[in-house]
């Protein structure tokens, strides 16, 4: 990995420093030796606020500093720096609950800051000297971060999830096994991080209110989502659409398939982080596995891995008819393409592609579940959450228990729906990848 982080002028007066002591230590944890960025990350913001320079760490100055951003970089437009520092937020409260458990001094960089805060676990003494809870209550919140993630993303969702998670974490933590069953023991484990990326509903309006198809180019562009309003917006309008390109609105299906998914991670559960599709960049990508929900036309990432597979999504004109999935190398008994429903609410068939794939740049594993429409998405969550369906698939690819090793695969799903919701899936073909 390319470090663009310059030596940092790491002063022999900090060598007997025993908040710098902890940060070398934490530092060379296993937890950060597959992190680079985390890393100097870490080691940049505690040298600067140990030296007394803590006002200078701006979004702007870690971007261009430690993250190697162009002088014109805007943090406006790319959130990067918010997501390393929400990441190393969660990296420190692991290594405190683990290896660093007997450290007498606990760091903390405080929610809205990029200064980092030490505690001594007897006493209330601080550097720089703020007002803090005590570590029990900020790793309880910890453990209850995936809901209120949500909260904050999914507007449409909010009264759902704030019964729905509560709900789940009381009554299904004592059901849910200690590890979880295959395939989604391949993305829940103990050397990664587990991160849900859900799909960008408004990036689907906007696509067919431009008739655009959009990409993931597009989607990375400093000027999305503005490029995608018509030049020509009538007056009263315009608030409708600074509202669908200002807004971050996810489905229900994602969010009922990150709460299904999830309760099957067992032990793993802690370690799992929601994402908002247009809060991510690529080098993101390095740290974790990832589950992207949603397809190319609702959640963009989704794009970066097509080409790897035998079904994929095709449409003509954006908004004016059904999408379909194409299948490249039909088997005996396969169709060319598969129809998915006009729009999403309507009663009738559609289809969804469930994807496991590696990520061999950084030795981690991505699930991908696309539906043509929000019922298939929703019914691929449903189908791996389904103990027989997940028999079934095993089945459908010639293994006849749990795989002791990785196994790339993909299969198309067929659901049938009613109003929105759909209420049986079966597998309609399967591939392994090689």
């Amino acid at each position: 990995m390319r470090e663009h982080v310059p030596p940092v002028d790491r002063k022999n007066d900090l060598a007997k420093d025993g908040r710098w002591q902890v940060v070398e230590r934490i530092a060379a944890s296993p937890g950060f030796q597959k992190s680079a960025h985390l890393r100097e990350l870490l080691l940049y913001i505690t040298e600067r606020t140990l030296h007394g320079r803590a006002s200078q760490l701006t979004e702007y100055d870690i971007g261009h500093t430690v993250f190697g951003k162009p002088a014109d970089y805007s943090p406006l437009e790319d959130s990067s720096v918010r997501v390393h520092v929400r990441q190393l937020r969660l990296r420190l409260h692991e290594y405190f609950d683990s290896v660093g458990r007997s450290e007498s001094l606990v760091v903390e960089i405080p929610k809205g800051s990029y200064v980092p805060v030490f505690r001594s676990v007897t006493a209330d003494t601080t550097a720089p000297s703020t007002p803090r809870k005590g570590i029990r209550s900020l790793r309880s919140a910890a453990g209850r971060v995936i809901p209120w993630i949500l909260c904050a993303i999914l507007a449409t969702a909010c009264a759902y999830l704030g019964r729905k998670v509560v709900v789940s974490r009381n009554t299904v933590a004592s059901q849910a096994p200690a590890y979880p069953p295959w395939p989604l023991s391949e993305v829940f484990d103990s050397e990664h991080r587990t991160h849900f990326v859900v799909a960008d509903v408004n990036y689907g309006m906007m696509r067919i209110i431009a008739h655009k198809p959009g990409s993931l180019e597009d989607y990375l562009k400093p000027d999305f989502p503005r490029s995608f309003i018509p030049a020509r917006v009538a007056k009263e309008e315009t608030s409708t659409m600074n509202y669908i390109s200002d807004s971050a609105l996810t489905s229900y299906a994602d969010v009922s398939v990150l709460i299904s998914l999830t309760n099957l991670a067992g032990d793993y559960r802690d370690r799992v982080s929601v994402h908002f599709a247009r809060d991510i960049r690529l080098r993101d990508l390095d740290e974790g596995n990832y589950i992207f929900l949603g397809s190319p036309g609702s959640n963009p990432w989704v794009q970066l891995f097509q080409s790897r597979l035998n079904f994929q999504e095709a449409e003509g004109l954006v908004g004016a008819g059904p999408k379909e999935f194409v299948n490249k190398d039909p088997h005996p008994g396969e169709e060319k393409a598969y129809v998915g429903l006009r729009f999403t609410g309507t009663a009738g068939e559609d289809y969804a592609d469930i994807a496991l794939v590696p990520n061999p740049a950084y030795g981690t594993t991505i699930l991908v579940l696309q539906g043509l429409q929000q019922e298939g998405t929703e019914a691929a969550g449903r189908f791996l959450a389904d103990p027989n369906q997940r028999r079934a698939l095993r089945e459908a690819l010639g293994i006849s228990s749990e795989p002791k090793s990785k196994v790339w695969f993909e299969a198309l799903i067929r659901t049938k729906a009613i109003a929105g919701t759909p209420n049986s899936e079966a597998i309609v073909a399967a591939r392994l990848i090689r």
